[in-house]
Formats: structure tokens, C-alpha cells, sequence
């Protein structure tokens, strides 16, 4: 089986980005995190190894339990990608605002 490493290809399936903001808050077991799905335990064990193979989690063994936590080195790698467009998209929005209040004013 190939191992899945695009970070983007992980961070496009919703239920992934669902379990990224779970573990966000704490870490949690593959059972905990499961239980927040509708889906089955199988099909979230297989999210949590994708996001495992591109290092956006890392399993902590603690006693006989995993907890799985997020990686915030390699969630800065990404960050650090979708940066520059934060900004152009901030710099046009907040042109936008100033066309509005322009036009507003001159009403």
C-alpha cells in the first residue's frame, strides 16, 4: 500500500480537519476521537493514520492507550503555505472596505 504523505491531499477531507480541531483542544485515544463520529471506528482509524503518515499527528504510548496529538511543527509548515494568500485576500478585502466607505459617503 502507498503511504500517503501530501499534508494538502490529508487537510482536504473534512472529517480529517474535523478530528485536526478535535485534537487541537487535547489530546485523545483513537476510541475518544471516534466517538465524536457517526462513522465507524474502522473508518476513523484509517483518518487518523493518513494524518499520522503526514506527520500532522504523533502517537504518544501512555500505558496500554495512544493518545494522538497534534503535530504544530509540521501545522506551521502549513501555515506558513496558506500565509501569503491570507494576505492577499486580506489586502483586497480591506480594499474592498475602502470602496464601500467611499462610495457610502459620497451618497
Amino acid at each position: 500500500m502507498e503511504s500517503r504523505r501530501d499534508v494538502f491531499q490529508a487537510i482536504a477531507d473534512p472529517t480529517r480537519r474535523a478530528i485536526l480541531t478535535l485534537l487541537a483542544v487535547q489530546a485523545l485515544t483513537p476510541g475518544a476521537i471516534a466517538d465524536n463520529f457517526k462513522s465507524s471506528r474502522q473508518t476513523i482509524s484509517k483518518h487518523i493514520r493518513i494524518l499520522a503518515e503526514c506527520e500532522l499527528l504523533k502517537p504518544e504510548q501512555n500505558g496500554r492507550e495512544i493518545y494522538y496529538h497534534i503535530n504544530a511543527n509540521k501545522m506551521t509548515e502549513v501555515a506558513g503555505f496558506i500565509e501569503p494568500f491570507r494576505k492577499l485576500w486580506d489586502d483586497r478585502f480591506n480594499k474592498l472596505e475602502t470602496i464601500m466607505k467611499t462610495y457610502k459617503t459620497k451618497k
